[in-house]
This record gives structure tokens, sequence and C-alpha cells, in this order.
């Protein structure tokens, strides 16, 4: 992420989207705050979700010309205007505050979110251009973090200033003159927001020559159109549906725990209210970051079933408790279950959007998820107006959280495996990994590795794309607890009896264009020097096409997974042990055994050197 923060224009992009979310925030704060204080029980509930619902709905309503706007102009000029646009909302706003105007107050906030509507395309297609597919992953994360710091610091900031400037009120309009002040702080948010925009360089290469014609916006020409496009690649619009229910059960959630918080906690105090909710802020730039780091080689989709299940958890257990506390701790972990899953879903649609349509596929995200938000205020205003109290909607929400959780995991359970293999080890290992860009993203690929420990056929792929099938034991293969796990991974068993049908098996999965590992020192060494490697493999891939990479493992002798009879001293970053795999430089299929040994042992001594 370093090397990221290197390409210019970063520092003053990251600080730009800061400023936006603190602002847009801050607004919605103090009106929300003002509803907290005046009303209560479903009314609350109610006015709570219509402010929702005006922040959603132009979303929804300029799905088309946003998309359009961005694909056609450059995406940091369109930031430009729109954020001039806010310096003039805001300054209406503290006007309305002045004049103690609640219901002026209250609609601007849908001009406000409109504002945000129309650029939202341009400023989240905007990373890709700015950072490129390398560091698409860390991007995501550092803007996610960045808005998430600024939900946190607004809700902190807007909410004490709030409190701090109420003497005597009776409605919400003496609220507003109270705290107008406060308005000061939003117009100086959005002209340091139009300053930092105005120094983003232009990141557009050609031109585009679109036209926009309004009677086929009206007619609906256009939303058809665009439809189309956002559902011509069905990974992106799967991905674009996990987010939307995300979108919807997280806006029911912050929409509800208001009033459970007054109903069932006790609490009429703004600053706890919005502390709990500050804490998912917390945790969500917690998640980012963690999904960056899992991330640094390629976008890992197991992190999305993996959250998906930490979110449903965490509602279904927020009201089963009465006090502050726990529900604070739950609060954190659905926040930290939503950056690790927003990230992923976020960068797989950037990455994989034609650079063309980015702008329409990006604002398509926004109208889909959108339309779920709203649906689910709608509900939600059903449900309150019906009689059924938070705590009842938390399970509702709980168990929508819990049928997409059911759809992630089985849409990407391999990569959910992977995912918490590695994780688990990654208490105990520092894995390093050099040289995998080596390792091609197509074709047969036979990676062959040194054989030191017990992890090594699940270490070796971490840094790869690609998964792969693997060679190991027989009698490990047929143990009782993870023999389905072996088998559903892709494991091929291995044994003195059984090796020409373990061969046959490499054979098949060359002809399929697979990548296979393998450790051709045939067990687990348990000492210095590399063993004699074994030349089964090569009557297996004999004829075939591909190429074989080899790795070097080196750092885990002597740990507990490892036969060394020598106890090597290991490297260790804090209390973890440095591992280190190096890939060498792909080698004909027809490599023999012997040439490959000397390969292996030219990057063996490539670690020694280091």
């Amino acid at each position: 992420m370093k090397e990221m923060f290197k390409i210019k224009g970063t520092y003053p992009y990251i600080i730009a989207l800061f400023l936006n979310a603190f602002t847009d925030l801050g607004h919605k704060i103090i009106i929300q705050n003002t509803v907290f204080k005046i009303y209560d029980n479903q009314e609350q509930i109610i006015l709570t979700a219509i402010v929702n619902a005006l922040i959603l709905l132009p979303f929804i309503m300029v799905f088309t010309p946003a998309g359009f706007l961005s694909d056609k102009f450059p995406k940091n000029k369109v930031m430009v205007y729109a954020a001039a646009l806010a310096v003039i909302l805001t300054l209406a706003i503290t006007a309305s505050y002045y004049m103690g105007w609640f219901e002026v107050a209250f609609g601007l906030t849908f001009l406000l979110a409109m504002q945000s509507a129309i650029y939202s395309p341009a400023k989240y297609g905007y990373i890709k251009e700015l950072v490129g597919n390398k560091f698409i992953s860390a991007g995501n994360a550092a803007v996610q973090a960045a808005t998430t710091v600024a939900i946190l610091s607004g809700i902190v900031v807007y909410t004490v200033l709030f409190e701090n400037s109420l003497t005597t009120y009776e409605t919400a309009d003496d609220i507003l003159r109270e705290v107008a002040p406060l308005g000061w702080l939003l117009v100086t948010g959005s002209l340091l927001e139009l300053y930092f925009m105005s120094t983003l360089p232009n990141q557009q290469r050609v031109p585009s020559e679109r036209k926009f014609h309004f009677r086929r916006y009206i007619s609906g020409y256009y939303l058809r159109k665009n439809m189309k496009t956002i559902t011509r690649k069905r990974p992106i619009l799967e991905a674009i549906f996990g987010l939307s229910i995300f979108w919807g059960v997280s806006q029911v959630a912050l929409t509800i725990f208001p009033a459970y918080a007054k109903d069932v906690l006790g609490i009429t105090n703004t600053i706890y209210v919005q502390g709990i909710l500050g804490l998912t802020a917390l945790g969500i730039i917690m998640g980012a970051i963690i999904a960056a780091r899992f991330s640094k080689f390629y976008i890992n989709m197991g992190l999305v079933p993996f959250s998906a299940i930490g979110m449903t958890l965490s509602l279904f257990f927020i009201p089963t408790f009465n006090h502050l506390e726990p529900i604070a701790v739950l609060f954190f972990i659905f926040g930290l279950s939503s950056g690790m899953f927003i990230v992923p879903l976020n960068s797989f649609i950037q990455k994989h959007a034609p650079g063309v349509h980015l702008g329409t596929i990006i604002a398509g995200n926004n109208f889909i998820q959108n339309i779920f938000m709203v649906s689910f205020l709608l509900l939600t205003t059903f449900f309150a107006y019906e009689g059924i109290n938070a705590g009842g909607l938390f399970y509702v929400i709980a168990a929508l959280a819990g049928i997409m959780a059911i759809y992630m995991i089985r849409k990407h359970q391999l990569m959910l495996a992977w995912f918490i293999g590695e994780f688990v080890l990654s208490f105990r290992y520092n894995f390093v990994y050099r040289g995998q860009e080596k390792v091609p993203h197509d074709g047969a690929v036979l990676l062959m590795a040194n054989h030191v420990s017990w992890i090594d056929w699940i270490i070796v792929p971490f840094a790869i794309e690609r998964r792969t099938v693997f060679m190991m034991d027989r009698g490990i293969y047929n143990w009782p607890i993870v023999h389905t796990f072996f088998k559903w991974g892709g494991a091929i068993p291995v044994s003195a009896r059984a090796a020409k049908d373990a061969f046959k098996m490499v054979k098949e999965h060359v002809l399929k264009h697979d990548l296979v590992t393998l450790f051709p020192e045939g067990g687990i060494n348990r000492g210095e020097e590399l063993q004699k490697f074994q030349r089964g493999y090569e009557i297996a891939v004999k004829g075939s096409e591909g190429v074989i990479v080899p790795a070097y493992i080196g750092g885990l002798e002597g740990s507990r997974f490892s036969r060394s009879v020598k106890k090597f001293v290991p490297q260790r970053s804090l209390w973890r042990r440095k591992v280190t795999i190096i890939y060498g430089d792909p080698m004909p299929m027809s490599t023999t055994a012997e040439e490959l040994q000397k390969e292996v042992q030219i990057l063996k001594d490539e670690y020694n050197a280091q």
C-alpha cells in the first residue's frame, strides 16, 4: 500500500473523499439527532427512515446521467463541479439552520444527496484510473478506510457539538437555531473538498464521443440499455446484488438502533447512540485493512462468505442483549465484517468492468443498491407502523443476511476454504512471497517445490489467484475428519501401490490446463540438503503442453509441522516465524527431475544468501 501512495494525486484524492463524507454526514447527523430529541417510538423510526430515503432516492433517479457524465468527461472535472455545487448547498443549509426552518433543512438533505449521486460514479471510477489494477484492492481499502474515518469523525464531532449547543428547546425549529453555527463547519468542509478536487490529475486518455439525448432518457431507452450493460457479465451482477443486500441490511440496522437504544436500553443521550454506530465505523476501517492485507496479490473472494457469516451472527445476537457493552462489541464485529465484505466486491466490480463502461456500471451499482436500501426502508416503515419493535426487525435483517451468507458460501466455497487456511496460519507465520508473478495465469502449470512440512501444500499457492490441485499421502488423505475437505479441495491421493493412478490424475489435470502442485522429493525432508527428485511426473506429463514453475520454501525447517532432525533457528517477526516462498522462471514441461532439482537448488542458494 505504501507504493500506491507514491502515485501522484493519491493523497489529495483520499483527503477530498474524507471531506466529502464528513460534510455529507454532518448534515445528516444534525437532522437525525433533532428527530431523536423530538420524536419517540414508531414515529422516530418512520422519520429516520424518511431521512435515509431522501439520501438514497437521488442515486436511483440520476442513474443514467451520472453514469453518462462519468464516462463522457474526465472524472476529475466531474468531481470538481460537484464539489462546487456542494459549497452552494451547504450555504443554503446553513441559512436554513439560522432561520429555524426544519422542513427546509430536511428537504435540502435530498439536494445534497443528489449532488453526491451525480458524481459518485466518477468518484469511485477514478480509483481504477488513478492506481490501476495492481493496487485496486489497496485503493478500495484506502477509500473505504478514509470514508469510514470521516463517518466516525463526523459522528463524534457533530454529535458532541450538537449536544453542547443545546440549552432549552421545544420544537425542531428551536434546535436548529441553537446549532446553527455548525453550518459553517459544513461550508468549510465543502470548500476544502473543492480545493483538493481541483488538484487531481486528468486520467482520461482518450476523449469520449458520447452524446446524451434527453428524449431517450425520458423514454427509458438509456435505462434499458444501461441495465443490459450491467447484466452482460453475471459475476459483476452477482457482486452488485451482494453489495445491495448488505447495504439494505445495514441501512435498516442503523435506522432502528436509535429506537432500540431508547426503548430497550433507556439511552436518551445521542452521544452514546452515535458512539455505538461509531464503533461500527471503526470496525469497517479495520475490516478494510484486513481485506487489503489478504488481497495483496489478487482480489481474495474468500473474504466475502467469511464476512457474510460474521455480519449474520452479529445481527442475530444484538437483540438478545439489553446492556450497552455487549451490543457495542457486536456492532464492532458487524463493522469489521462489513469492511471485509465491501472491499473485495467493489474491487471485483471495478477490475472486471470494461473501461468504456466503468462509469455506467458503477452508477448501475449505485442504482441497484439504492433500490434495495429504499425498499428495505419502506419495509421498515411498514413493520414499524404495524407495531413490530426494533428487536424484531433485527431478527428479520439477520435472516436476510443469513440467506446472503449461504449464497456467498456456495458461490465462493473453495476460495473460502483457502482463505480460512491462510487466515489461521497467518497468526503463526509471516509469509513472504517472491516471484509469484512468474506463475502463468492460464494454461497447464506444474508448480514443483521442495517438501519440508505438513503445510507445504497449502502455503505454496497462497500468492497465486489460480486455485491448485495437489498431491498428498493417501494415509493423510483418508483421515476421517478432513477427508471430505481434501477431496473437495482437489487433493490427489498417492501411495507406493497407487502411484500410477495418482500420476494418471495429474495427467488429466494437465490436459485440462489446470495448476497442479507437486513435491518431487517424494516425502518430507528431514535434513538440510534437498533429497533426490523423483521422476514420476516426467512420464505423467510427457508430450503435454504447459510449463513447470520451480519453487523453494525456506524457514519452516524445525517448525512443529516439519520433520527436520536439526532444529534450525527461524527468522521471526515479533512472535511469528518468517517463511519465504520463492518462485523461479517457468521451464518446459519436458524438464527432467535432475534439471528441476538444479533450479530449486539455485532458489535455495538465493534464499540462504538473503
